[in-house]
């Protein structure tokens, strides 16, 4: 496997938005285990919403997306949510 050549943005300071905190507690996850799967995420690609990017990352063993905006005026990568792929 490849290795991921991650953008400037990705060693950016995490800054996490309301809508993330409800999601924490709505799905079961705390902000370190959100690190630690951001930590060993296995890639990244464009989302569908302009600016922003989709994390690939595991957690217990199941896919999970983390959706993430670059906020280049403060040097801050926004974590928007994050949540469980869905089997298809």
């Amino acid at each position: 496997m490849a290795k991921v050549q991650w953008p400037e943005w990705w060693n950016w300071e995490l800054d996490l938005t309301p809508h993330l905190l409800k999601r924490m507690v709505d799905r079961g996850f705390t902000e370190v285990e959100l690190r630690s799967m951001l930590e060993r995420a296995l890639g990244y690609r464009s989302d569908m919403s302009e600016g922003r990017f989709v994390i690939d990352v595991r957690r217990a063993g199941t896919p999970w997306e983390v959706i993430v905006e670059p906020d280049e005026t403060d040097s801050l990568l926004v974590v928007v949510t994050a949540y469980p792929v869905e089997p298809r």
